[in-house]
């Protein structure tokens, strides 16, 4: 008997497939991040109304007949660094649940970040940063907690050169910073 209804419900479900795909067309952008929550489990970073009817609708159908095989899944491990990584996390986090997470991957420079949190390209603490722009010179220091700019404490280089330029720049490239060493750093 249970298996009948087991049965019954998931004809059902499948049913009801269009009528919620449809649905999705008259949510407002709110109802549709509730929505979005509610199947995947966690809140959706996008606001564009399109994609989140696209994600949905996807996660809909994919509930009601099943998702990857385990074939394809198995293929997703093997290509793995070719996929994109926000695709490829997904699947990684659906199959490993119980799994304790990776360790962070490596930076594709090379580079690696201090052991405090601080990034490891700029240089030591009391470093003294400068830069002509448009005839005006600018100073910044390096201290532990970000970069000091006329007094006031910045998170990160690329602030300070968007305060000076008012356009986004990456601060390493405006201040001259070449690489992790601190014989690049122009003073």
């Amino acid at each position: 008997m249970a298996k009948k209804e087991t049965a019954r419900a998931a004809r059902k479900q499948l049913a009801d497939v269009p009528q919620q795909v449809a649905a999705l067309a008259t949510m407002p952008v709110p109802e549709l991040a509730a929505k979005y929550l509610e199947l995947y489990g966690e809140p959706t970073r996008s606001r564009n109304r399109d994609y989140l009817k696209k994600r949905l609708a996807f996660r809909i159908q994919e509930l009601a007949e099943g998702g990857l095989s385990p074939r394809a899944v198995a293929r997703i491990a093997e290509l793995g660094d070719k996929l994109p990584e926000r695709w490829r996390m997904r699947q990684v986090a659906e199959t490993r649940a119980s799994a304790p997470p990776p360790p962070p991957p490596a930076p594709v420079d090379g580079r690696t970040a201090a052991v405090n949190g601080r990034d490891a390209r700029l240089p030591k603490p009391g470093t003294v940063l400068t830069r002509v722009f448009k005839g005006t010179q600018h100073r910044v220091t390096v201290r532990e907690g970000g970069i000091e700019y006329e007094g006031q404490l910045h998170r990160s280089l690329s602030s300070v050169a968007k305060l000076i330029t008012g356009t986004a720049w990456n601060g390493f490239t405006f201040f001259g910073i070449k690489d992790a060493s601190p014989n690049a750093v122009k003073s």
